[in-house]
């Protein structure tokens, strides 16, 4: 007879993109079976639900553990959330992975806890200059990341685009009040997309045959104008 399948936990919000794989490994290196990892949510966590069945889908990825119970399964296997999930996307994955409750991160940025779910949910974040400093501060947000959760993209890609086909220099200055990093690497970053970029075209204009196929380069590079970008900023880290 076929056991029934685990049973998952009470609903409740979603949690981040779970890496199976990085908690499989974190469990067979502490030399517990999945029965330990249950046990240990159940009696230290508080999560009754928690087997071992539940525990190794999982592992297997045909299920996907909530954010109290990420929480709890890192306490398990001695490590923190984030090392036992993909690259977070999102302003509340971030949270999750950094393992920080929402009452904190809403009184590090200096918002209600309920304005701040709702920013949570909608994926749209409303702070000024002031809070969104702090909400890099308080999650450790690398740029590209501070960009991506704070809804800064799009705007970002326009500026870029603008920069290769026009004067990289009069976007500086916009560029630098989306992203937080500093003008001169901006600037540094700018010229050179900017010489990329008129490079790819002009072979679209030269004699030597670049037709086309320099065309399609030249959109290409624009279509992934903003991971060009963050590519170029990784390459002047120290």
């Amino acid at each position: 007879m076929r056991p029934p399948p685990p049973r998952p936990g009470p609903a409740g919000p979603p949690g981040p993109p779970f890496d199976a794989p990085a908690a499989r490994r974190l469990r067979a290196a502490l030399g517990m079976g999945p029965e330990h990892v249950a046990h240990g949510m159940r009696v230290s966590y508080g999560l009754p639900y928690v087997t071992a069945g539940l525990v190794v889908a999982w592992e297997r990825g045909t299920a996907a553990p909530g954010g109290a119970e990420l929480t709890a399964l890192a306490g398990v296997l001695w490590c923190s959330p984030g090392e036992i999930v993909s690259r977070p996307r999102t302003l509340r994955e971030h949270r999750v992975a950094r393992g920080i409750a929402p009452e904190d991160v809403a009184r590090a940025v200096g918002v209600e806890l309920r304005g701040y779910l709702r920013m949570e949910e909608s994926g749209q974040w409303r702070g000024d200059e002031r809070r969104s400093a702090a909400l890099a501060e308080v999650l450790e947000l690398a740029p590209a990341d501070f960009v991506a959760v704070t809804g800064r993209e799009a705007g970002l890609a326009g500026l870029l685009r603008g920069a290769v086909t026009t004067r990289w220099q009069a976007q500086v200055r916009p560029v630098t009040r989306l992203v937080p990093l500093d003008r001169r690497v901006v600037e540094e970053v700018l010229r050179e997309l900017h010489l990329d970029y008129q490079g790819r075209m002009a072979a679209t204009l030269g004699w030597g045959g670049g037709g086309s196929g320099a065309g399609e380069s030249g959109r290409e590079f624009l279509d992934r104008i903003v991971a060009n970008f963050w590519t170029a900023v990784e390459s002047r880290s120290p």
